[in-house]
């Protein structure tokens, strides 16, 4: 059997904090942003529900290097657009220092409805995260591929860690992002489903029952997604630089090959709990990569950098069909000068100040653009 690799493109949404320049806060740009990059780009900004936050997202691309081009070029134009109307960008799960209750939401029908329904919930929702897309050859493949790399997404989530403070507090978590997202319904890591007919009737049911009025209100760490042939890459916070984003995506790309490897040699990856996985999940938020992860065919606890040297030799057979190799490798750099949250907490540990983390946040964001 031949394998098709050429099916694995890459999307790449990041979303982006607008600061106000001197004092590095949060700032609505009332959508100013967003209306002048269109211009430039089209739909690749978009408006999110709060005022201090951009959208961008890439074209589909055919393999890593073209979403580096796409991410690093969507970065340096909306940081180009930002600064003429004076405002600064920056890339953090969470600000440092802002408080949501002072950050307008966007006047939208969509975002109207979403915060009458979830109430504070969503207008406390402000977070910023990275969502990857990968290609699939079909929904039934997409749907094989989201089972299996459910086990790796606190690994990869691990790597991506980058919101350690809420609203001026250090809250002990590498990534707290995730535990506000937790109070919208419908996220964390989902159970495996059977089939794609599965999946779909259980979509079909939160329909007709009034849960949801599309699939898009589905907001799991990972999922088929509902328009498009992809698997939807959802657990991390939006990294600091351009270099750790397309490492990101090049990981959860390099996954989903491995998969499709062993699935032609009729071999599968071992199917684990919701419950178990969201272990993992736990530990990476709160640790990053300093901690321990379990190793639930081992039933021990495992140091969790060496359990990402474990998936890098796991992936190791896929990386050159992809193109990868050079990406992935900076995966050594990303744990030795530890993730955005370490970074994050080292300026603080010197500084005393907050405000000098997002001065850092933002001086990172054309990063090795």
């Amino acid at each position: 059997m031949i394998l098709n690799y050429k099916s694995f493109t890459l999307g790449v949404e990041e979303e982006y904090m607008v600061l106000d320049p001197n004092t590095f806060e949060l700032k609505s740009h009332e959508q100013k942003i967003v209306q002048e990059g269109q211009k430039v780009i089209k739909d690749k900004v978009k408006a999110e529900m709060h005022q201090a936050v951009v959208e961008v997202g890439t074209d589909i691309c055919a393999d890593i290097d073209e979403a580096f081009s796409d991410v690093a070029s969507l970065r340096k134009t909306i940081s180009g657009i930002a600064t003429d109307l004076g405002f600064a960008m920056g890339a953090s799960g969470t600000h440092p220092f802002s408080h949501w209750e002072s950050q307008l939401i966007t006047d939208h029908i969509r975002y109207s409805e979403i915060v009458n329904e979830l109430q504070e919930a969503a207008r406390s929702n402000l977070i910023f995260g990275l969502h990857v897309h990968v290609g699939m050859e079909n929904r039934e493949m997409a749907n094989h591929i989201a089972n299996s790399t459910r086990y790796f997404l606190p690994h990869i989530f691990a790597l991506s860690t980058n919101s350690p403070f809420w609203e001026g507090r250090m809250t002990g978590y590498k990534s707290f992002r995730t535990k506000v997202f937790d109070k919208f319904p419908r996220t964390g890591i989902p159970d495996a489903f059977e089939s794609i007919e599965a999946y779909d009737n259980y979509v079909k049911l939160l329909i007709k029952t009034n849960c949801i009025d599309n699939a898009k209100k589905i907001w799991w760490d990972l999922r088929v997604h509902p328009f498009f042939n992809t698997v939807e890459f959802r657990i991390c916070d939006i990294p600091m630089t351009v270099d750790e984003t397309i490492t990101i995506a090049a990981l959860f790309q390099a996954i989903c090959a491995r998969i499709y490897m062993l699935r032609s040699k009729n071999l599968n990856f071992i199917q684990y709990s919701r419950a178990l996985l969201n272990e993992n999940k736990w530990r990476a938020s709160r640790y990053g990569v300093d901690g321990y992860l379990i190793d639930f065919g081992k039933e021990e606890e495992v140091n969790t950098r060496a359990l990402i040297y474990e998936l890098l030799d796991f992936l190791d057979p896929v990386l050159d069909h992809l193109g990868s190799r050079h990406r992935v490798a900076h995966v050594h750099k990303m744990l030795e000068n530890g993730t955005g949250a370490d970074r994050q907490l080292a300026v603080f540990e010197k500084s005393r100040n907050l405000s000098a983390v997002a001065e850092y946040i933002h001086s990172q964001f054309l990063a090795g653009v």
